[in-house]
């Protein structure tokens, strides 16, 4: 139906047509115009099409319009990312003048007023024509009030709210508040809104995080009718359904994650067959069995599109009643799942595969610390506890090496990035902040997944059905350039052309800078010059991991591309596909794997915000201290410096007062006019920490 719509828009040219002539182009009946017009509708929501102000429908691109995001910060300009650039023409600038009352965040509909190129570089600007939708409707922010009137400021909208004295309840001047729009801001007006909230009070540091959430338009609580709906669901072990299922609770299956994990959605199962191969199952909780397509929680979890993790919390996909209850893997209960078997040689090739519904019962509910100790260390005790499976667990080590050898000699680049691990109390008051573990249980369940993924992936392209892919396009040619030349200066030559280069030649970097005092910060410039993963519906393939087909299948809990992949696997392999199956997913993959994409990416934003903030008020403890650390950026007005538990902070190059220091961009440096002195990315420096703003979520450094 939308491709229909699209069709009829693009052979109109440049004419405008209103609902009737829609209709009678695509030779339908007013009186079953109803699937027509909800298409149409969420075409003209998605900015795929235009709507005039005397209600004509025309392609944007036709009539010199854009759809995209808009970013706004606090200056009141902002630039909106297009939603489709295929010529990499790049974001629009929109100055304050043209915000027509759109806020960070919006969806909007944008002309352009200006271009030019200079030095082969775009720079275009332009204006808001029409807000498709917006980011939220609640906003947190900081109250300043008086008697008559406040304001709610650093919402991250872009825009402060006026707060009439009626509207400000019982907030206090600086207390952290979660306001209600009441009026959106127009030419020459503010936004207006009521406070609905109280966080806590200035300086809170569980408030600035809660002020994040809404920020970054994150749902957090559940709409009644989708808890309701929730708490209607039962598990359903019946014999009738599990007649077409196939029955692996003799199976020994297990469970590995983190020791605070409660949303179990993947086990696994190794054995070897007569012909001495390799049988991997990988088990995937059935979510979709419970969450049917066009259910309140089915909506609700696209909207979503992700669970949320930051420090120790969470903000979940589903309801805790199915994300740690009936569809969670626990053990020594059964419970439904999609298993992705496969029959793997000893050079780690799938030799074959099947993909099934099947019921499983876990042994064991594992945790990467323990299976780590026993396989890395030998520890004896754990050996013990574990006896009933340390055969499978040792099977399991053997073929995750097999694997990742595999996938290391057809190009795959494995970062091997350290991760901040911040340790909090009950209270979240910052204990620790350390290194995260990444040992020998977490690769195994890695490979393990990719596996599934890659197998799963080329499976269902091969039969041409609609799919959400997880795409990793190759470098721009630009970035790559640039890196060449930040390795060349570190004594590092990558092979290959920046047009063409190749994942293996990245990944012989990252092989041969291990140990190096320059292996962080490589990896991390490295990583900076990819492009990002995305969902998508074309098969694209995925640089990275150096695979042509690739998918998320193994999360459904808490990814919702995952809970749509086996809804169309279960259709497929349980014979219910047909011609309206077809249709309705070709409809909905691309707007689910764009919304996908977009709440990833917000989730991202805030859990590196949330570490930052932490990050920050553990390092307030320790004004006046010094460290000694690492260049790992460089911007015009200075340079950040990553400490040895990786954190972050920023030295302003007014600071450095012994010299006049100059930036050579190209070379990621700067140095001193007389002394020559240099600082340059991956340099050795000593550091005093002066300022550490959690508020701000900045740590500032100079240099000792």
């Amino acid at each position: 139906m939308r491709e229909n719509i699209v069709e009829i828009l693009n052979d109109a040219l440049y004419k405008p047509m209103d609902e009737r002539e829609l209709l009678e182009a695509a030779g339908i009946e007013r009186k079953n115009a109803g699937e027509f017009l909800s298409a149409l509708d969420s075409l003209e929501a998605e900015g795929v099409v235009y709507k005039t102000r005397k209600n004509r429908y025309v392609l944007p691109e036709k009539v010199g319009l854009e759809a995209g995001k808009l970013v706004r910060n606090r200056k009141n300009f902002g630039f909106v990312i297009p939603f489709k650039d295929e010529k990499k023409r790049g974001d629009i600038f929109i100055p304050a003048s043209a915000m027509m009352g759109a806020m960070n965040g919006d969806t909007v509909m944008v002309s352009v007023t200006s271009a030019e190129v200079k030095n082969g570089a775009g720079s275009r600007e332009g204006e808001v024509k029409k807000i498709l939708s917006r980011n939220s409707y609640k906003f947190a922010g900081i109250f300043e009030g008086s008697r008559k009137y406040g304001f709610v400021t650093d919402t991250g909208a872009g825009e402060d709210f006026f707060i009439s004295a009626e509207n400000t309840g019982k907030a206090k001047n600086g207390d952290r508040v979660v306001i209600k729009v009441t009026k959106w801001p127009e030419k020459g007006r503010r936004a207006e809104g009521r406070i609905v909230e109280i966080l806590g009070g200035k300086g809170d540091s569980e408030a600035m995080l809660q002020a994040l959430v809404y920020q970054h338009g994150l749902r957090q609580e559940f709409p009644e009718k989708v808890l309701n709906a929730a708490e209607n669901i039962r598990e359903d072990i019946s014999e009738e359904n599990l007649k077409s299922r196939v029955d692996l609770r003799d199976k020994i299956t297990v469970t590995i994650d983190g020791a605070s994990a409660k949303d179990l959605d993947d086990a696994v199962s190794v054995e070897k067959n007569e012909k001495g191969n390799y049988v991997l199952g990988v088990h995937i909780a059935d979510v979709s069995h419970y969450v049917k397509k066009g259910s309140p929680i089915d909506k609700e979890a696209l909207k979503r599109g992700t669970s949320v993790y930051y420090i120790d919390k969470v903000i979940p996909m589903l309801p805790e009643k199915l994300s740690n209850g009936v569809c969670s893997l626990n053990p020594g209960v059964p419970r439904l799942t999609l298993t992705c078997e496969m029959e793997i040689n000893a050079k780690g090739e799938v030799v074959s595969h099947s993909i099934f519904e099947s019921v499983i019962q876990t042994a064991e509910r594992l945790v990467y610390t323990d299976i780590s100790d026993i396989l890395e260390n030998e520890d004896e005790n754990l050996k013990k506890r574990y006896s009933n499976i340390l055969p499978e667990l040792y099977m399991m080590k053997e073929l995750a090496g097999i694997l990742r050898r595999q996938r290391m000699n057809s190009g795959s680049i494995d970062f091997d990035l350290d991760e901040a691990y911040i340790e909090v109390d009950s209270e979240g008051t910052v204990l620790n902040i350390r290194p995260a573990e990444r040992r020998i249980a977490n690769r195994i369940i890695e490979e393990f997944m990719l596996k599934a993924n890659e197998t799963v992936s080329e499976h269902f392209f091969w039969l041409d059905i609609p799919f959400v892919y997880r795409v990793h396009e190759k470098p721009d040619a630009e970035k790559v350039l640039a890196l060449k030349d930040f390795l060349w200066n570190l004594g590092y030559s990558l092979k290959g052309s920046p047009e063409t280069i190749h994942p293996k030649a990245l990944n012989d970097i990252i092989e041969g800078i291990k140990g190096d005092p320059h292996e962080q910060v490589v990896n991390t410039v490295i990583l900076r010059s990819m492009s990002k993963a995305r969902y998508s519906e074309n098969p694209e393939g995925h640089f990275g991991l150096g695979f042509k087909y690739y998918s998320h299948f193994t999360s459904p809990i808490r990814r919702y591309p995952d809970l749509l992949i086996h809804r169309i696997i279960k259709e497929y392999i349980c014979g219910n596909w047909d011609e309206s199956s077809e249709k309705y997913y070709r409809n909905l993959v691309p707007e689910a794997a764009k919304i996908s994409s977009e709440r990833e990416a917000a989730a991202e934003k805030m859990e590196r915000e949330a570490e930052k903030l932490k990050m920050a008020e553990y390092m307030s403890a320790h004004i006046g201290e010094e460290f000694d650390g690492i260049v790992s950026g460089v911007l015009s007005s200075g340079f950040f410096v990553e400490i040895g538990n990786l954190i972050e902070g920023f030295v302003r190059v007014s600071t450095l007062t012994d010299d006049y220091y100059v930036l050579e961009k190209n070379s990621y440096r700067f140095i001193g006019e007389r002394t020559k002195k240099k600082y340059a990315l991956g340099d050795s420096v000593r550091v005093v920490v002066v300022e550490a703003d959690p508020e701000k979520r900045e740590i500032n450094f100079e240099i000792v």
